[in-house]
């Protein structure tokens, strides 16, 4: 009899210490996946901030390009003043590989941007918005795939009553036919 109470009590205690052990595992692990989900939250949302911050200032330049004495360097400088790179490089920490895909691509045409602004594409130019409207539809991407990820339901392009992110059927540049374009011109 005394056997089988030594037994039942240390059986009791192992089942106790294991269900806290477990409890802690999973309360640590739980703390962890949303320490994880809040700096990518951060992360995410900077890189989109920075991004936006280096196109309004490319988009200037593009506009007022004249009256900067070097665009090259100018255009660099807004992505640099911007901390573009600096975010890009938190965001690939952080970041789940398909976001850090989506924002990679997302740098890579801004930096086309960049470089179209650099050599002197003005905002009405052709040569502006050949590169600005697949800049606009990744950054489109990088938000869908974003609130995908952390919301569980992405935006579309219907939502805004738009046929596509890229934002071509509402320039007012790219919605006007160009000489090169127009049916029966040469």
């Amino acid at each position: 009899m005394e056997w089988a109470t030594l037994v039942a009590t240390l059986g009791g205690g192992l089942i106790a210490i294991g269900g806290t052990v477990l409890a802690d595992r999973l309360r640590t692990r739980q703390e962890h996946r949303r320490g994880l989900q809040g700096r990518r939250r951060d992360v995410y949302t900077e890189f989109i901030v920075a991004a936006g911050a280096a196109h309004t200032e490319l988009r200037r330049l593009a506009q007022n390009g004249a009256e900067a004495i070097d665009l090259e360097e100018a255009s660099r400088s807004a992505l640099t003043d911007a901390r573009i790179y600096e975010v890009r490089e938190r965001l690939f920490l952080d970041a789940s590989a398909r976001i850090a895909g989506k924002g990679q691509t997302m740098f890579e045409h801004l930096r086309a941007l960049r470089k179209a602004v650099a050599a002197g594409a003005g905002v009405s130019t052709s040569a502006f918005h050949d590169i600005y409207h697949p800049y606009l539809d990744a950054v489109w991407a990088y938000r869908e795939a974003v609130r995908d990820e952390l919301e569980g339901h992405a935006l579309t392009p219907a939502d805004f009553g738009w046929s596509a992110w890229d934002g071509r059927e509402r320039c007012p540049h790219c919605a006007v036919p160009r000489a090169d374009t127009v049916p029966g011109q040469s």
